[in-house]
This record gives structure tokens, C-alpha cells and sequence, in this order.
């Protein structure tokens, strides 16, 4: 028996050594995935703490953008009645402007420094005057004014490109629409009211040029069209059309470069053609590098030049400029469109001094000027501001004696 007892006990030995290890396999094994789910519950708990708070954050963000949203509303309007007021600020100070013109002359020996103010003395003999301005007009022609003030503003309409140009010529009633920057065909109108009551420029006379025109620089004098061609790495070339006959009569070139423009503002003017009661005016820049605006006096009959003046007028922000009298008025602004302003003035005849040259700005209304056209019979300009044409309706004097 004792061999059988021993047998058997040795026989029970390993079972009971297994029976232990898988016993401590099967105890490390509960504790892992005890502790297993202890990391999936915090998991959980740090997970739904998440959301919660994820859902608090995003109803929060909602409640600040909702405020957001109406203090945006609120100050939209009042941003929208503070320029309501601007706007009529500016409408009563034109006003003002109109009603408080300089006066109309002043001879130098009337002007005195009193306070910093110029005072201007009420007597003067009649006959004194006659024989100073007799003296004045064997200098400078018969043409002795200069721009005191902007009396009126007349938006027309709004037509066409944000740039363009329109004119009428001093010697008709007759219209001209140049639409954009550059084109082979302008549009004709009989008159102002025409143009005003038209549906565009469907209802117009189109002309067809025999050349395609360069910038908003053309000009109408004395039934005749002169207008800037360019074409690519060529000379500026000035061409006379016969607006009556339909042909070109004559053409003259001008040494400029071709990427020179002569307002900063407006790229697209490569020169300017502008007329008034002394004749054909050419505003140009001879070269990019050339920080002024120079101006020539042209033959309006052979286009031939027949002076030039170097301005002093910078082309660093102006947008246009335009001539009245042989004075030359140009017209600054800045790349955000702001109020223009004229900000330079050059007189041919030097007649025009500091203390008189005047410092007019022009109501704000949409953007900037891309042109802005004399006529010497109605005293007007004719501007074309962001697609809208506008008519200024000037107040003149005489220039001061020197």
C-alpha cells in the first residue's frame, strides 16, 4: 500500500503545482481587466465632462456671437446716420462756401496783415481800377479769371464704366461719351437733356473712330475731336478728327514713354488734352521718373507746340487736372477715395499768386474723378466720378494784380 500511497501522491503533486499557476494566470488577469474598466469608466466620466463642457463652451460662443451680431447691427446704424450727418455737413458747408466766395478782386496796395487775416479795404477810385486792369490785359490777353468757387453740383446720371469721360463741345450743344479707358468708338448725343433722358448710350449716335482712343484725355474744340492714341511700345500720338466729315485731318507724335501717366491716381491717362477760351492745352509727363506734370500750349490747327511749362504740380495723387484761363487746376485725392481737392495751381501768365489761388474741394459724393472737362462758354465742368456724370457749376473772378 505504501507504494501505491506514494505513487499517488506524487502523481497529485503536479496537478496541485498547475492547478495554482493557472489559478495566479487566472487572478492577473481579473485585475488587468478590473483595471482595464476602471480606465474605460474615467474615460467615460472625463469624456462626458468634455461634452459637457464642450456644450457650455458652444452655447456660450452662440450667446457672445448673438451680441456680437446686434452690437453690429446698432453700430451699422449708427455708422449709417453718422454718415447721413457727414453727408449734410459737407451739402451745408458747400453751401457756406457758395454763399462766402472770396471777393471778386483786390488790388495789392487794398491788401493789409491785420491779426493774420487778410483785410480788404471797401474804397477805391473807379478810374484807378480801369487803367490797372487795361495795364493787366496787354499782359495776359483778354482772359483775366480765375476760379473762385464751386457754385453747384448736378448729378446726371449714371452710365457706363467706373471710368470714362464725357464732354460737351463749347461751340454745340452737342454730347460726347467716351465709356472706359480705351475704345474705336464714342457716343454722340444732341444735347445735355438728351443724354439725361436717354437709356444709356442705346438712344446715342455711335461714331466709329478710325483709331482706338487711350485714356479718358480726349477733348472736343471747335467741332473737332482730338484724342490720344497709343499703341503698344510706340510714341503718344495726338490725332485731329473731323467730327462733321468724319475723317482725320491731322495727327503729331510726342516723344513720351509708354508707362509714363500723368496722374498717379489714373494710370490709365497717359496725357491729358483739355480746352478753354485761350485754345488746346497738352498735360503730360515726359518719363515715369519726371515727378511733375508739364504742360504744352498746341496749334489747334497743326497741332504744332507752341510753349511748354514744367508745373511744378506733383503727379504723386493727383487724379486729374484741367485748365480755365491759362491756369492750370489740379485736382488731388488719395488711393482710399476721400473729398477731391484742388490742391496746385499754375498760372501760365504768373499772374496767379499764393496768397489768391484758391482752395477748392469738391463735395464727396462716390469715388474719385477719372476725368474732369472745362467748358469755357457755361463756366462748367463735367466730371465722371465711379460711373456717375456730374456737372460743377464754377463761380468766377478776376485774377488779383501784380
Amino acid at each position: 500500500m505504501k507504494p501505491v500511497l506514494v505513487l499517488l501522491v506524487s502523481m497529485a503533486w503536479p496537478f496541485t503545482g498547475a492547478q495554482y499557476y493557472y489559478q495566479g494566470l487566472m487572478d492577473y488577469l481579473d485585475n488587468r481587466l478590473l483595471a482595464i474598466e476602471d480606465r474605460m469608466q474615467l474615460w467615460h466620466e472625463q469624456s462626458h465632462r468634455y461634452h459637457t463642457e464642450l456644450q457650455d463652451f458652444k452655447k456660450l460662443t452662440a450667446e457672445t456671437m448673438n451680441g456680437l451680431r446686434q452690437e453690429h447691427s446698432v453700430l451699422l446704424k449708427d455708422l449709417e446716420g453718422a454718415a447721413v450727418q457727414v453727408d449734410k455737413v459737407e451739402r451745408e458747408m458747400d453751401y457756406v462756401e457758395t454763399q462766402t466766395s472770396p471777393r471778386a478782386c483786390v488790388n495789392k496796395a487794398d491788401k493789409v496783415v491785420e491779426q493774420g487775416a487778410w483785410i480788404l479795404e471797401e474804397s477805391r477810385a473807379e478810374e484807378e481800377e480801369e487803367e490797372e486792369w487795361e495795364q493787366l490785359h496787354s499782359r495776359v490777353s483778354d482772359c483775366v479769371e480765375i476760379i473762385s468757387s464751386i457754385k453747384s453740383v448736378k448729378i446726371l446720371k449714371r452710365v457706363g464704366s467706373p471710368k470714362g469721360m464725357w464732354i460737351r463741345d463749347p461751340r454745340s450743344s452737342k454730347v460726347y461719351v467716351f465709356n472706359g479707358t480705351a475704345g474705336d468708338s464714342i457716343y454722340q448725343f444732341n444735347s445735355v437733356r438728351e443724354f439725361s433722358r436717354s437709356n444709356g448710350v442705346t438712344d446715342s449716335r455711335q461714331i466709329k473712330l478710325p483709331s482706338e482712343w487711350t485714356g479718358p484725355g480726349s477733348a472736343v474744340y471747335n467741332g473737332y475731336l482730338y484724342y490720344i492714341k497709343q499703341e503698344a511700345d510706340t510714341d503718344v500720338q495726338v490725332v485731329k478728327y473731323d467730327l462733321l466729315s468724319g475723317s482725320v485731318t491731322d495727327s503729331a507724335m510726342f516723344p513720351l514713354e509708354s508707362h509714363a501717366t500723368v496722374y498717379n491716381l489714373n494710370p490709365e491717362t497717359v496725357a491729358d488734352l483739355t480746352a478753354d477760351d485761350e485754345g488746346l492745352w497738352l498735360l503730360y509727363a515726359s518719363s515715369d521718373s519726371e515727378p511733375n506734370i508739364n504742360l504744352a500750349k498746341m496749334d489747334p490747327a497743326t497741332l504744332d507746340i507752341e510753349q511748354i511749362w514744367d508745373t511744378r504740380c506733383p503727379r504723386e495723387n493727383a487724379e486729374a487736372a484741367f485748365v480755365v484761363c491759362g491756369t492750370v487746376y489740379v485736382v488731388y485725392n488719395t488711393r482710399l477715395a476721400s473729398r477731391s481737392r484742388v490742391q496746385c495751381v499754375f498760372d501760365v501768365n504768373d499772374v496767379v499768386i499764393s496768397e489768391e489761388a484758391p482752395l477748392l474741394y469738391f463735395p464727396r459724393r462716390y469715388g474719385a474723378h477719372s476725368s474732369l472737362k472745362y467748358n469755357p462758354e457755361e463756366q462748367q465742368l463735367y466730371g465722371w466720378d465711379d460711373g456717375y456724370q456730374i456737372i460743377y457749376r464754377l463761380t468766377m473772378k478776376r485774377k488779383l494784380l501784380v
